[in-house]
């Protein structure tokens, strides 16, 4: 899979934007603030209809615009397509291929998989726990599409429970905590959002547990390939329920625990008018065993070394990268500004890593900072314009 052709309007700092691809490396090189960036965050979206350095969509369009286009023409297994999709915050995005609209456009969801590597990838082991659920989430519906409406489903869901239990507890303390039954009661519905609660996050509980199982082995092969002196067994993660959930890992039997879960921690989410159980509140704990078979792993957010830190996160992207392509489909690899992150060493190992790949897009503001393996197309960025060098 590879993007053949990108047309940008209105996207970011680019008016408009035609920029010709070919499969293997190519790399935009420009300072910092020329719109390199801005290029590759835009095949991104299309993968997944959200961006990798920012929460919502208004960043995105153009100052002075009230929409923003992305448009690519997508190469697989020799036929291609056109994908693209219309960015209106505030109101529903719009996605079509081949001119054709789709019902919803989160339909375009997987139909290009990009795996991208940035320099914001150190969150992912020393940030939130939100930002590794973000991780499992993104990979999980580049794997099987349907599980984006699964994820809007449950982040709906949690937004009227929350809503609900803080008008419950509201009214419960003011009577005292002696509740009612009536229609009027916020409690007497509180049972139709718990089974919503349970069956949505039943699906995605368990739909994590599973990645995790497949992820584990390509991650502990990655950090062995990126960390000095490492071994595939110093890299660990696992997953983390907000509540114990024994062997389960089926759906039916995961929202049966989840349900009780919630009858039992019933009173606490009342006096806190927030949910307190489900996928939302899971930990992916990453730990290293640092080379000692003797002693427990340590956990990587609070024990790792900057290096060591580093080295994980790009683990997890090569894992994603190395799981995707056991799936079938080659994804298109996008290194943002990381190589100014690596030392020369570690530059040409995750070149030699990457190489292979149907397609790289690279970033960097300094073109000594691309690595000779992934010496191919290059583009010049500056003052707005995307220049190919002859």
């Amino acid at each position: 899979m590879y993007v053949a052709h990108l047309t940008l309007v209105d996207f970011r700092s680019y008016a408009t934007a035609e920029v010709p691809l070919e499969p293997g490396a190519t790399a935009f090189v420009g300072r910092n603030g020329q719109g390199k960036t801005n290029l590759v965050e835009a095949v991104d979206y299309l993968s997944r209809l959200s961006s990798h350095r920012v929460a919502g969509d208004g960043p995105l369009v153009r100052a002075g615009a009230d929409r923003a286009l992305v448009r690519a023409a997508v190469v697989r297994d020799g036929r291609e397509a056109v994908l693209e999709v219309e960015i209106n915050p505030g109101r529903s995005n719009r996605a079509r291929v081949n001119r054709a609209d789709l019902a919803r456009a989160r339909e375009l969801v997987g139909l290009v998989r990009t795996v991208i590597f940035a320099p914001d990838d150190l969150a992912l082991v020393k940030g939130d726990p939100s930002g590794r659920r973000a991780f499992l989430d993104d990979l999980l519906v580049l794997r099987a599409p349907r599980l984006a409406g699964v994820r809007q489903d449950y982040e709906r869901v949690l937004r009227q429970r929350n809503s609900l239990l803080k008008t419950a507890g509201h009214s419960r303390r003011g009577s005292s905590g002696t509740g009612s039954s009536s229609s009027g009661d916020p409690l007497a519905t509180l049972g139709v959002w718990d089974a919503h609660l349970a069956r949505t996050g039943a699906e995605i509980l368990a739909e994590r547990l599973r990645l995790v199982a497949e992820l584990r082995p390509f991650v502990g092969n990655a950090y062995a390939t990126v960390a000095r002196g490492a071994t595939a067994d110093d890299a660990g993660l696992e997953y983390q329920p907000s509540l114990e959930i024994g062997d389960l890992t089926d759906r039916a039997d995961l929202t049966e625990r989840l349900l009780d879960e919630l009858e039992r921690r019933r009173a606490d989410e009342l006096d806190r008018g927030v949910s307190l159980v489900g996928p939302h509140r899971d930990e992916l704990a990453l730990t290293l065993g640092n080379g000692d078979r003797a002693a427990a792993p340590l956990p990587v957010r609070g024990y790792a070394s900057h290096g060591e830190s580093w080295s994980f996160a790009l683990a997890l992207r090569l894992a994603s990268y190395d799981l995707l392509r056991a799936d079938g489909d080659d994804p298109i690899l996008i290194l943002d500004d990381v190589f100014a992150e690596l030392d020369v060493e570690r530059r040409a190992q995750l070149a030699e890593l990457v190489a292979g790949a149907e397609q790289v897009l690279v970033t960097a503001a300094v073109a000594d900072d691309v690595p000779e393996k992934l010496a191919g197309t290059r583009f010049v960025v500056a003052d707005g314009e995307v220049r190919r060098e002859s």
